[in-house]
């Protein structure tokens, strides 16, 4: 179970690198210790390389995409 610094890491941590292995990709990160911080919400990153996650605001960036 995660504690609350765990979770207060987790809620503002803003920016992150996706690699091909995270997809399909949510957030929070399915190996994320903290994976309750939010509803999981699957997003479509590989389309444009570069996401925002609509509860938390942390912006995701696909490593391999190529801009």
């Amino acid at each position: 179970m995660p504690n609350e610094l765990d979770l207060a890491r987790a809620c503002t941590e803003r920016h992150a690198i996706v690699t091909v292995a995270d997809l399909p990709f949510s957030c929070p990160k399915r190996d994320e210790r903290v994976w309750d911080g939010h509803p999981r919400v699957y997003l479509p990153i590989e389309e444009t390389g570069r996401v925002v996650c609509p509860y938390c605001g942390t912006e995701y960036k696909l490593e391999e995409f190529n801009e």
